[in-house]
């Protein structure tokens, strides 16, 4: 299998290609797809097609029916497009067939999200964690002759009598893949002593979905620079800051993004990344209420989380984008049920998300709508916590909030 790596250098043109099964629907392909879109488009990448086909199970041998392969052949080559991706992972077989029948780059969502993370791995750790999981992801996928990987291994004696190219290569990146993880594991020792050195602060964790305004919304509680911009992942490593609301200092970390059929390597290879998840004593759930999946999008880090740190941990969920939310209301003859894009804010608020009491708020991070109020929150929960640990303290919370 060749390595192909995206150019940021050139915008290349790509076709997108989805499964409607019995286990996902029509509109939950096509959700699927906008959302590969908008990672083809985060990787540098074009979209010019999207092509849908129905069956039972995917096609063992090319995924989609050859008709369809056909189909999405005929149109390549007519539009000279350069990349077609696929929504699911394919397997080396699957991969190898459709590459020899279309003859231009074949990627997968697996292997789409780990170039984009290979690009916006900035810190050693996050770099290294991504090249473990791009060699794992390789590995079954060894099916030509690697030369350059060959010419990355010196020394005499290293290939035995009669080891075939595949076996060597398989060994070399066995070999590589065994010294990243004693890398992380050294690296992992390190970042272990800076969280000790910080102390019994009380620590708050943003988590959420890819592009929610996590990013956007540290700056504004910690009044730094953290990178924020409209693409998927664009903060890949852990950044912690200690943050002061009336006095009260505790330290809050942005996470990197969650995102629907994560890849099993890379949510292997950033656990450790995520330790900041279980070490945290609150957690702060950003939702974008603008995005007409976002409940969705909620199991779907719960879910994360839960693979990640089952304990029980006290959460607020945030509500951003609420200068995003949009709305059509309904004709007062249509009888049809009501949906996500004809309910209001307003209504919508009083569903499920009214149980939740105080433990939501809803804000606008761009617009800075409620954000004075989401710091009282903040406080008050933090508070609690800080008391709890330091029950001697108390009296002097106590004194602060009589003299305010």
């Amino acid at each position: 299998m060749k390595e192909f790596v995206i150019s940021e250098a050139q915008t290349e043109k790509a076709v997108l290609v989805g499964l409607i099964t019995p286990q996902q629907n029509e509109q939950k392909v096509k959700e699927y797809l906008d959302e590969l879109d908008f990672l083809a488009d985060t990787a540098g990448v074009q979209t010019v097609k999207k092509f849908y086909q129905r069956l039972d199970h995917p096609h063992p041998v090319t995924f989609v029916g050859k008709g369809k392969l056909q189909e999405i052949k005929e149109y390549v080559v007519e539009n000279e497009v350069g990349v077609v991706i696929f929504d699911d992972e394919l397997s080396p077989k699957q991969l190898r067939n459709i590459e020899k029948e279309l003859q231009v780059k074949i990627l997968d969502r697996t292997n789409l999200i780990l170039d984009i993370f290979a690009k916006r791995a900035q810190t050693a750790h996050a770099k290294t964690q991504v090249e473990l999981a791009q060699y794992k992801y390789m590995l079954p996928r060894l099916t030509r002759l690697w030369t350059h990987l060959e010419r990355q291994r010196g020394g005499v004696g290293m290939r035995g009598p009669g080891e075939t190219q595949l076996e060597t290569d398989r060994r070399i990146i066995l070999d590589k893949i065994d010294k990243l993880k004693k890398d992380l594991v050294e690296i992992d020792k390190q970042k272990s002593v800076q969280r000790k050195n910080r102390g019994k602060m009380v620590r708050v964790a943003l988590v959420g979905y890819t592009n929610v305004g996590k990013s956007t919304l540290m700056n504004l509680l910690s009044k730094s620079e953290v990178f924020a911009e409209n693409k998927l992942f664009a903060t890949l490593d852990t950044t912690v800051r200690k943050v002061i609301i009336e006095n009260l200092p505790f330290l809050l970390s942005d996470t990197v993004g969650f995102i629907r059929k994560l890849p099993t390597e890379l949510v292997e290879s950033f656990k450790s990344t995520l330790d900041e998840v279980r070490e945290a004593d609150l957690l702060v759930h950003v939702v974008d209420i603008s995005h007409p999946t976002f409940e969705e999008q909620i199991q779907v880090v719960n879910k994360t989380l839960s693979e990640i740190d089952d304990s029980e941990k006290p959460m607020i969920m945030v509500f951003n984008k609420i200068d995003a939310f949009t709305f059509a209301p309904k004709e007062e003859d249509d009888l049809t049920p009501r949906t996500r894009e004809n309910v209001d804010l307003e209504e919508l608020k009083k569903t499920w998300m009214g149980k939740m009491q105080d433990n939501c708020i809803f804000i606008s991070a761009k617009d800075r709508t409620n954000i004075e109020a989401l710091k009282e929150m903040l406080y008050e929960r933090v508070k609690q916590i800080h008391v709890t640990r330091f029950p001697y303290n108390d009296f002097l919370f106590q004194q602060y909030d009589v003299e305010e």
